[in-house]
């Protein structure tokens, strides 16, 4: 019989000195916040929570240029004459922020090259998942294709949340939304979401990661300090929770993020210089519907005569899990 190659995976460190040495919870959450409280984003937003996080990923001293997709975020952050970004600020359309980051790498280059400046700048550019999955797909895999020198950080919280809670191509199947709506003659959104990650490791890009919130953000800020230092074009896909459209209990958006992983539902990867590797594998995979139940979105899934519905999204659960251990394997 044949041995079944093992997935590559990347575990915590086994002592609490290399934990501290590599991720220091308290020093990382004392850094200075370059987004600044007093926004207008809602009471316990998954999006916000990804952005600080990402910038404590900046090395002190080290300056950026953050680019913004239309969306919450920008409209809740960024209310001219006001803003509550503290590094340069760019508002794009919904379909053009990688274009757009593209252009001010592309110039910031230029500038150096002719000693015109010497400061350090990084270039991050963040977007809903309706402005990266959809409507901005096109300038971001261009802007990969390239290989800018750019971080793209998609907060995937699934739907289309700032106009309304419409349904995206990142939104799970059997979602309820407002334009998939669950009725006597409708389950929800009947397509399985976009395996983003997947599609932009396939420009072969130097990084590529999926996270959330989990490990207190050890692996988000892990990640995202790759990304950022990692020359060429990134990109990180954040599960970001949103309490409105998700339909939870606010304060359990740590415990719903935590599910998300020991269902694998939202595995925890990377994809660096092409390779695969797995940084998550729990120890007892947990049953989707563990997942589904908080969230009101998914309340008639558990109706009766609904199981074969909870049964069709673990299949698929369970067939995106095996296809990324073999890509890990490889």
């Amino acid at each position: 019989m044949a041995m079944q190659a093992k997935p590559i995976v990347i575990w915590e460190s086994e002592s609490k000195e290399e934990d501290e040495m590599a991720y220091n919870f308290k020093e990382t959450m004392n850094k200075p916040e370059r987004l600044a409280p007093g926004h207008r984003m809602c009471a316990g937003c998954g999006g916000t929570i990804a952005v600080r996080n990402v910038l404590r990923g900046l090395h002190e001293g080290d300056k950026a240029v953050i680019g913004n997709a239309t969306g919450c975020l920008e409209v809740s952050t960024f209310t001219y004459p006001y803003t509550a970004w503290e590094d340069s600020y760019i508002h794009n359309a919904f379909e053009n922020a990688g274009a757009t980051m593209s252009g001010v790498e592309g110039a910031y280059n230029a500038l150096k090259r002719k000693g015109k400046l010497d400061e350090t700048y990084k270039f991050i550019t963040f977007g809903g998942d309706g402005g990266t999955y959809d409507i901005g797909f096109q300038s971001l895999s261009g802007a990969m294709e390239r290989n800018h020198d750019f971080v793209y950080v998609c907060y995937d919280n699934g739907a289309y949340m700032n106009t309304g809670i419409q349904r995206s191509s990142a939104t799970p199947m059997y979602a309820d939304t407002t334009t998939t709506p669950v009725g006597c003659e409708s389950n929800g959104k009947m397509q399985n979401r976009k395996d983003l990650a997947a599609v932009i490791a396939a420009h072969d890009v130097p990084y590529v990661a999926q996270t959330t919130f989990v490990q207190n953000f050890k692996d988000l800020h892990t990640k995202a300090e790759k990304a950022i230092y990692t020359p060429g074009a990134a990109f990180l896909n954040i599960m970001a929770p949103c309490p409105r459209g998700w339909r939870y209990n606010t304060p359990d958006i740590m415990e719903i993020c935590k599910l998300g992983v020991e269902t694998c539902y939202w595995p925890l990867f990377e994809v660096v210089e092409g390779k695969w590797i797995l940084n998550y594998e729990p120890k007892k995979k947990l049953p989707i519907e563990d997942f589904l139940r908080p969230q009101g979105r998914f309340k008639h899934l558990f109706k009766p005569g609904n199981e074969h519905l909870i049964e069709q999204f673990q299949q698929e659960v369970d067939r995106r899990w095996d296809d990324l251990l073999y890509k890990c394997a490889k």
